[in-house]
């Protein structure tokens, strides 16, 4: 008898140590969040971290959306309790004085490959970072590409984005020689690219895309064709994004609506333009300037 007291007792004791939640809410304040962190593998597997500050009100947290399950919670110690979560449910109540935990969850249904290319449209006001496969380093955010160096995670402000990603995306690498200089111009992408030509009176460099609505992105030597460029498909010119500039290469990238001949137009060309001549030429204009306004002056 006294060993089932005990035992009760023992129970409840763990059962009130460990964060409480509740699934209902009336008029609860939004949750303090310290952090929101989503890690996607290489599979396509989506979790869920927040990090939730210490409260004496009820606080409501509001689920990224998607199909949760698997919710836990952990202490500042490290204890981790599962809890069940009405199916369809977007969000649970913590209960006041539970002190910093975090809510973990795996999310369901969000992310979509399709043509080689993850896809994740992702909407939750309160800043996101991302960890994705380390394997990634080029990915898309509302079309506009963005190249990792070393880190595979960034972070999105009042995030609204659709971030879209490929693991192994085929890279297609063409050689072009040009007085007794070997220059390597690599086109990344999924679609199909042929018919590679580097035009040095044209200043152009052309291929022909044979897929449609694919992303191609072409990492050209600055040395080998300077900016600015104008892009074409099919003779028409073609919005694109022009970004990383490492100094050495540029990365433009298209992504035409149909299959059709791509064409990159630059002002410069190698040997006509060498790369560090609007180095000099800047450099030039800071040493003479204050020469004139001397001589002005007298």
């Amino acid at each position: 008898m006294n060993f089932n007291i005990i035992t009760c007792f023992l129970v409840l004791l763990l059962v009130l140590a460990l964060p409480q939640v509740s699934a209902q809410t009336d008029s609860v304040n939004p949750a303090s969040q310290k952090l929101v962190q989503v890690t996607i593998d290489d599979e396509g597997n989506v979790e869920v971290v927040h990090q939730i500050r210490n409260s004496n009100e009820p606080q409501e947290l509001e689920f990224v959306k998607g199909t949760v399950s698997n919710v836990e919670f952990i202490d500042k110690i490290g204890r981790h309790e599962p809890m069940d979560v009405l199916e369809g449910a977007d969000h649970i109540v913590i209960l006041p004085n539970q002190g910093e935990l975090f809510v973990k969850y795996d999310l369901d249904d969000v992310l979509i490959l399709k043509d080689g290319f993850w896809t994740l449209d992702f909407r939750y006001l309160e800043t996101t970072t991302f960890v994705i496969p380390k394997e990634v380093k080029l990915f898309f955010i509302n079309e506009k590409p963005v190249l990792l160096d070393e880190k595979n995670a960034f972070t999105c402000h009042g995030c609204q984005m659709i971030l879209e990603y490929s693991i192994d995306e085929p890279r297609n690498i063409e050689y072009v020689n040009w007085e007794e200089k070997k220059f390597v111009v690599e086109i990344i992408s999924f679609a199909e690219i042929e018919n590679f030509e580097f035009s040095q009176p044209a200043k152009r460099i052309s291929f022909r895309v044979n897929d449609d609505n694919q992303f191609v992105t072409a990492v050209i030597p600055l040395e080998l064709l300077w900016g600015p460029y104008a892009v074409f498909h099919d003779d028409e010119k073609i919005y694109f994004h022009e970004y990383i500039n490492n100094g050495t290469h540029v990365w433009v990238n298209i992504r035409p609506d149909t299959a059709g001949d791509v064409t990159i137009i630059g002002t410069t060309v190698v040997p006509e333009f060498p790369i560090i001549a609007p180095l000099a030429v800047g450099f030039l204009i800071i040493l003479v300037v204050p020469l004139i306004r001397k001589f002005n002056l007298h």
